[in-house]
């Protein structure tokens, strides 16, 4: 039986979410329902993120078992005819029998985008929180350093997905100005090896609240060490956030 190793992307603003859930529109639900119109089966798919609803991403990862005869090539044209305009498959390639998208990611990097203007956003505002006060990028980048490393993530995770064990590393937490400091979106790139339930979106959230100087920026490391998720900033809204890629 061939499996297959897709990437996808996708505009969350009008899905519940990745997973399938009844009654529900997801990206899985579509997904699902594509490329049973082009070989008739149920697949089988796992994938790396199970993006909440409004998140987006832009290197999806997932993997599919299937016993239809069509290439690569066939499925990928049939099945990017069959998915909505808010959903696109961007490659179809071959892996091994044992390829699972969720346990063989090895790193996952995330992408979260804040407009920091006194004025709100009209075309980005499906893509980026707006942050109407000035914030210190400076130090919203040397507060994220100190969750650099393996560490317990208890602090940043909500309620409602229990994980055996909180504890996490991250290779790398950047905030920066997209197109110079003149520019009024503010990214927040974080990349680790996996990742709490909201933990991306906490994390922003607290970081805002340095950039603020509402939170000093030498007390994330208090805050990890209290594995206490009210010692936490807010969570941040979900239609900043993007699943940018993922490396296996």
């Amino acid at each position: 039986m061939p499996t297959f190793k897709l990437t996808l992307a996708y505009d969350g603003t009008n899905f519940s979410g990745w997973q399938f859930q009844p009654e529900q529109r997801t990206v899985q639900n579509e997904l699902q329902r594509a490329w049973n119109e082009i070989t008739g089966e149920a697949a089988r798919m796992t994938a790396t993120s199970r993006t909440d609803a409004g998140v987006h991403a832009l290197g999806q990862v997932v993997g599919i078992d299937t016993e239809s005869p069509l290439s690569a090539k066939k499925l990928m044209g049939g099945i990017n005819a069959k998915l909505p305009d808010d959903i696109v498959l961007l490659s179809i390639e071959d892996a091994p029998a044992e390829f699972h998208a969720t346990h063989d990611a090895r790193r996952k990097r995330y992408r979260y985008q804040i407009y920091n203007a006194c004025h709100r956003p009209l075309f980005e505002r499906t893509r980026v929180w707006h942050v109407p006060l000035a914030l210190d990028v400076a130090a919203m980048h040397q507060a994220g350093q100190a969750l650099v490393g393996t560490h317990d993530f208890a602090s940043f995770q909500s309620a409602g997905s229990e994980r055996e064990s909180t504890v996490r590393t991250i290779f790398s937490v950047e905030v920066y100005y997209e197109a110079g400091d003149n520019s009024p979106q503010v990214v927040v790139e974080v990349e680790g090896d996996g990742f709490l339930y909201n933990m991306v979106r906490i994390i922003v959230g607290t970081l805002v609240e340095v950039g603020l100087g509402r939170r000093e920026k030498d007390s994330l490391e208090i805050v990890l060490a209290s594995c206490d998720r009210r010692q936490a900033g807010r969570t941040a809204p979900p239609q900043g956030l993007a699943l940018l890629r993922v490396e296996f």
